[in-house]
């Protein structure tokens, strides 16, 4: 079953049952998707991982929305953006513990013989293809550059 036939399941349901926050993140979701199909570059079949990409992309945005709102003072909106952001979340793979992401740095490491800051690109590379979807970009990157610059 694809993401967006998946999230068009889901809108009936928060709709039957009335849950608007819910509703309303599904809705970005589907429209983020739809936007992907008929933008340029995009298919009209997205792949497991361009749907992911969609999703990490929308809960970043809603994370730094929701510290913008924070810094603001504005705790209500920042509290509706960390609920939006955890709705989406739940259609993305498990996220992996930190000590797990370490694990998996310190392995492509000496998988890629990396030696330095030098080698961060290659290291970054194969670490964001492994763990897509699993871990989010600045973790990895920070475990990286820890890992590299001992």
């Amino acid at each position: 079953m694809s993401l967006l036939s998946k999230i068009n399941e889901e809108i009936k349901i928060a709709m039957k049952s009335k849950d608007t926050l819910k509703l309303e993140s599904l809705r970005a979701i589907k429209t983020a998707i739809i936007l992907y199909q008929t933008g340029k570059g995009g298919s009209d079949n997205p792949s497991y991982e361009d749907e992911i990409k969609i999703l990490q992309r929308l809960v970043k945005q809603r994370k730094e929305s929701a510290s913008i709102f924070f810094e603001k003072g504005r705790n209500d909106l920042a509290d509706n953006e960390h609920a939006q952001a955890s709705v989406i979340s739940s259609f993305l793979p498990e996220q992996l513990s930190d000590d797990q992401v370490e694990k998996y740095i310190s392995e492509i490491i000496l998988e890629t013989k990396a030696k330095g800051m030098k080698d961060m690109g290659k290291v970054m590379g194969l670490a964001t293809k492994k763990l897509e979807g699993k871990a989010e970009g600045k973790l990895i990157a920070s475990f990286v550059k820890k890992h590299l610059s001992t």
